[in-house]
């Protein structure tokens, strides 16, 4: 059994991290911290845990063998840190940090500590996401020539617990929007699909309508549009926006020398495979969760399974740092106007 804490308790913990680590017979919800503290109360009588005042008490308690780390992404750093030098194996919500330094600070730490570090990037662990992965590898449409992904949605405001005090639309707190919010997702999940890191980035990234409630438009990025050149020199684009306002867009198509997928593209099938001959392959595998339709994500089985079986995650804080250097050479992008090099 592996005793747990989860120290932030807003939406993405009581959607995914709280009744994900209930349901896996695996882990035990030993205590939760939260900076509203009636908010922490009534999480630890539903899951019979205890509720503490601060993330520091909860990481004295020697009983406590990992926690997730779901707070604002100004904080991912300090507690992340904080709790693998109190021994914690820690799971954190993405985007991993505000900046590379403190990033590179978690990898580093993790390593010092002996500890595992992983990062929650759920989309490589939907079902039609690996199913693709296989496909591809078999060479299904041949070689990736290029491809284009999106992750598009109404703003994180329809999401939130409370949209009155809610800080995604703080850049203080948040530090960037849509691209890390979205963007992390389909830049994590592009480098899985294709087996290649991005090498090279021309981004586009702005607010173009979201507006706080003095009506002025927010200070982090609602849109973000971004050409992404891989190191084996496949070629394509990520789009992330908090500006949908119609149906959630979580798609990927992929452009080979033998054929195109089509990943949640179609309302049906999860995959579609169209050959160069005219052929068509359906693969009915499931749907995309949405912010309406949740479904298990996969992150909290992946994450006590490695802790069981005490071995490395799969979405490691370092295998997740190539994608945070995307994200930020397309944030320096878009500033200079320049290509840039992920370094």
């Amino acid at each position: 059994m592996i005793h747990v804490g989860v120290i932030g308790c807003g939406k993405i913990a009581q959607v995914r991290h709280l009744p994900e680590y209930a349901d896996n017979e695996e882990a035990q919800i030993d205590g939760v911290y939260d900076l509203n503290p009636e908010r922490a109360k009534e999480i630890a009588e539903k899951y019979g845990a205890r509720s503490y005042s601060s993330y520091e008490e909860l990481l004295e308690n020697p009983e406590i063998e990992a926690v997730s780390v779901c707070v604002a992404n100004d904080a991912h750093a300090e507690i992340t840190i904080a709790a693998l030098k109190a021994g914690k194996h820690v799971l954190c919500e993405k985007p991993m940090a505000v900046t590379l330094d403190q990033c590179n600070a978690m990898v580093e730490t993790a390593r010092a500590c002996g500890k595992y570090l992983m990062i929650g990037h759920n989309q490589r662990l939907a079902k039609a996401h690996r199913m693709a992965k296989k496909l591809l590898e078999k060479g299904e449409i041949g070689n990736i020539l290029t491809f284009k992904t999106s992750f598009a949605h109404s703003g994180p405001e329809n999401w939130a617990i409370d949209r009155n005090n809610m800080w995604f639309f703080d850049k203080n707190k948040s530090a960037f929007g849509a691209m890390a919010d979205l963007g992390i997702h389909k830049t994590d999940l592009i480098q899985f699909l294709t087996g290649q890191k991005v090498s090279e980035v021309s981004a586009v990234i702005t607010t173009l309508d979201k507006r706080d409630s003095s009506g002025q438009l927010i200070g982090v990025d609602d849109n973000a549009i971004c050409i992404y050149k891989m190191d084996r020199g496949t070629v394509g684009t990520m789009t992330a926006s908090w500006t949908c306002y119609g149906p959630e867009d979580n798609s990927t198509i992929l452009y080979g020398t033998d054929g195109v997928m089509r990943i949640y593209d179609d309302p049906k099938y999860s995959i579609v495979v169209e050959k160069r001959d005219g052929d068509r392959v359906y693969y009915e595998v499931d749907q995309i969760q949405t912010n309406e339709n949740q479904t298990k994500s996969g992150i909290i089985d992946l994450w006590v399974e490695c802790l069981v079986r005490k071995q490395e995650p799969e979405i490691s804080g370092e295998d997740a740092l190539s994608a945070m250097k995307a994200v930020f050479a397309a944030l320096e992008s878009s500033k200079s106007g320049q290509c840039v090099r992920v370094r």
